[in-house]
């Protein structure tokens, strides 16, 4: 029995300069990754311009698809950016995918006009980065915040509407002024914000080096598996997402089918607005103990599939207007609470591992969810089945997240318990030394 000595057991600060560093820094990471990947949209014609320069055939799918592939590649390495988070650190994983994103940006500006060369350099590489920093820029916000998770939650993912908000322009002047390759080299440069942030990234030990050891026997974190809760929470969450990205994708269209001479592109703002806000208040929200933070997700996904369907039926752009800042607000609240959650669910030394694979299980949903739309439009010429299909999935994840609340009640572990089992152990070695 290891003695008091040996043992290294903090409990998370919640505050502190290096603490609320680490919260500046994860929103730095956060925003340069989907900043960039919610602004692909600006990028995307401008090499569309220039594949068709070049004579290249299908260059409007080929240039949606470099996109498509970092969106797909982020989500879809979750799982293994999760694993590297534990077996390498939170520290070395979010540096290595700084290198990475910086990489591949700044190699895609030698093949802009070589798309074959882009599907590797910024579909991929960049799509690698973006995954190994995203996952443990979240699982560090753990390490030094408990009382405030939620809050500090919202603040870190209102990173991704902060940047979605001012990188079109900043990637549209960069483009008009110097060109695509600059652009991607400048873009490339910014990457290195998610280096510096990685410095920041210590974690706090949660017991001694031979308990670590224990721990990394196995690749797998086997005991979030054993947890029926999480593993309710990781298979419903991607089905409730079949049809949560089809509005974003096709809301720019659908204006222009609905509502001419309105441009689409406000509504993405009022998105990034709302959104951003509702990080922050569901995340402050969350932080109340008695606060259910699945149900607020249940509620989240509700909201979210009902105001879908309405856009179908809304009489006027003003009242479109309101649906999509409504949309916004409980996107943010869905976002904001994943990170919560799975510490609430699997604990701090689970967490890594439970966000990266549900982030994993997440990309298969938001991947086809956009395209079987676009389909059913080539159909029907209108998306009033496309959207009020894609409403259904939410609303019906809504209720099968009650699941979560009556599966294994015995296997919650809450960060607090966590904190408390190991000062019980802590204890129980005093006495036994004793």
């Amino acid at each position: 029995m290891p003695s008091t000595t040996d043992a290294s057991i903090s409990a998370p600060p919640d505050g502190g300069l290096r603490a609320w560093s680490i919260m500046i820094a994860s929103f730095l990471c956060n925003g340069v990754i989907f900043g960039l990947i919610n602004s692909y949209s600006i990028i995307y014609t401008e090499l569309q311009k220039r594949l068709i320069a070049s004579g290249v055939t299908e260059a409007s799918s080929k240039a949606a698809l470099v996109g498509s592939l970092t969106i797909g590649t982020t989500f879809f390495l979750s799982p293994i950016a999760g694993i590297l988070t534990d077996k390498i650190g939170i520290r070395v994983t979010t540096f290595i995918g700084g290198i990475f994103a910086f990489a591949g940006l700044f190699m895609s500006s030698f093949f802009n006009e070589k798309v074959e060369a882009l599907f590797l350099t910024y579909g991929v590489m960049f799509g690698i980065g973006a995954s190994l920093a995203y996952t443990p820029s979240l699982v560090i916000l753990g390490h030094y915040f408990q009382r405030y998770m939620g809050i500090v939650n919202g603040f870190v993912t209102a990173g991704s509407s902060a940047f979605t908000m001012v990188m079109p322009y900043f990637i549209d002047a960069l483009l008009k002024n110097f060109g695509l390759n600059i652009c991607l080299r400048v873009l490339s440069f910014c990457m290195c914000l998610i280096m510096l942030s990685a410095l920041l990234f210590k974690p706090i030990p949660l017991a001694d080096a031979s308990d670590g050891k224990k721990k990394f026997n196995s690749l797998i974190n086997r005991s979030i598996w054993r947890n029926k809760r999480y593993v309710a929470w990781a298979f419903i969450i991607p089905l409730a997402l079949f049809g949560y990205f089809v509005p974003y994708v096709h809301l720019g269209k659908f204006v222009e089918d609905n509502f001419p001479g309105h441009d689409g592109k406000n509504l993405v703002f009022c998105v990034g607005v709302t959104s951003g806000l509702g990080r922050l208040i569901f995340g402050k929200i969350a932080d109340n103990p008695n606060v259910n933070r699945i149900l607020l997700q249940q509620l989240s996904f509700f909201f979210i599939g009902t105001v879908t369907m309405l856009m179908t039926v809304s009489p006027n752009f003003v009242v479109l207007i309101i649906i999509v800042l409504i949309m916004g607000l409980f996107d943010g609240c869905f976002i904001s609470l994943l990170g919560p959650i799975a510490f609430d669910l699997c604990g701090q030394e689970g967490a890594g591992q439970a966000i990266g694979f549900l982030l994993g299980f997440c990309s298969f949903p938001l991947t086809i969810g956009p395209p079987i739309a676009g389909l059913l439009y080539d159909h029907t010429k209108s998306y009033t089945i496309p959207f009020l299909l894609a409403g259904i999935p939410p609303i019906l994840g809504a209720f099968v997240l009650f699941l979560v609340s009556i599966a294994g009640k015995r296997q919650n572990v809450e960060p607090s318990a966590v904190t408390t089992q190991l000062l019980q152990s802590v204890e129980k070695c005093e006495l036994s030394n004793e």
